[in-house]
């Protein structure tokens, strides 16, 4: 079917306009050089500055470079309270990203006669006002995040979250104190529930040292 001559004359003289339109529209919401958009956010004032406080390190942030450098640490597990702990020993690098706003671990050793290799992430929210800490390791396949307050100036910090018991297959929460007695020596001591009796027990503790 052949289209009439006048029907593609009427067709080209609506696309002309509309590419016309289109152009000048483009003009007119083009902003002037040095100017921001129509309708964009003013940068400045009390919103910017209370943006750039909320993305900035600051006093919370400081005490996390006490986990920057190497490290060796002595671990004790319970696997069961009743019985006597596991002993092992292994190493931590430390060192601190994203300008100071969080610190990356690395902690290398054996468990079990096993090698062992956990990796965390540590940081201080200023939105949400709390400590937050994510960790990994090939001993597992989940992630586990952790929030918490430290006081006494970082010195001594209580974290919380919650995971999968590996024995029972059921989520339950851990809790982890950790203690810097001088800016070289820490410990840091887990506990969680016993499946049994629902108590909190001590499951690990860790002395780590600063390499010389």
């Amino acid at each position: 079917m052949r289209i009439p001559k006048i029907a593609m004359l009427s067709l080209s003289v609506l696309l002309t306009a509309g590419i016309a339109l289109a152009q000048e529209e483009k003009k007119q919401e083009k902003p002037a050089q040095g100017q921001p958009p129509q309708g964009a956010p003013a940068m400045g004032g009390p919103e910017m500055e209370a943006m750039m406080k909320a993305t900035s390190p600051g006093e919370n942030h400081k005490h996390l470079a006490w986990y920057a450098g190497d490290f060796t640490f002595k671990n004790r597990m319970w696997m069961d309270p009743s019985q006597p702990p596991s002993e092992s020993s292994g190493t931590m690098h430390g060192e601190l990203i994203m300008g100071g706003r969080y610190v990356q671990t690395l902690w290398k050793g054996n468990f079990m006669g096993m090698p062992f290799e956990g990796r965390g992430t540590d940081g201080y929210d200023n939105l949400a006002k709390k400590y937050v800490s994510s960790w990994i390791d090939n001993m597992g396949t989940g992630i586990l995040v952790s929030t918490g307050t430290c006081e006494q100036g970082g010195k001594v910090c209580n974290m919380s979250g919650d995971m999968i018991d590996p024995m029972t297959g059921k989520p339950s929460y851990i809790r982890s104190v950790t203690t810097w007695t001088d800016a070289n020596n820490f410990k840091m001591e887990m506990y969680g529930k016993d499946p049994s009796s629902g108590q909190e027990v001590k499951m690990m503790e860790m002395i780590g040292t600063r390499k010389k």
